[in-house]
């Protein structure tokens, strides 16, 4: 069974760094591209970054770039989403999932491999 546990979310000031976490089991993880998501309310789920099998190619959306960086630990099943000068506007339940296709696929994916977890929250708040 595909699941994908994220973590690491919480309340941080304007300017301030997380780092989030995703967990995978149930499938070859090394062989799947991975995502992160995020959805605000009222607003739909948008793909924020992405990173190829072996972490050789990465995608961010303009509204991150040079803040927020991808990476992942095949060894260890997990991505993570290193998150820097954050701003309100980066608010979001933040959701990760994988390419339904094997090997290195591009982005956005044309189908994900998982359903949509719980996510976890981050707000950015003074």
């Amino acid at each position: 069974q595909v699941q994908l546990v994220e973590s690491g979310g919480g309340l941080v000031q304007p300017g301030g760094s997380l780092r989030l976490s995703c967990v995978a089991s149930g499938f070859s993880f090394s062989n799947h591209d991975m995502t992160w998501h995020r959805q605000a309310p009222g607003k739909e789920r948008e793909l924020v970054a992405g990173i190829t099998t072996r972490g050789l190619m990465t995608y961010y959306a303009d509204s991150v770039k040079g803040r927020f960086t991808i990476s992942r630990d095949n060894a260890e099943n997990t991505v993570y989403l290193q998150m820097n000068s954050l701003k309100p506007e980066d608010s979001a339940v933040y959701y990760c999932n994988a390419d339904w296709a094997l090997g290195p696929s591009g982005f956005p994916p044309a189908r994900y491999l998982a359903s949509w977890g719980q996510g976890t929250q981050v707000t950015v708040s003074s």
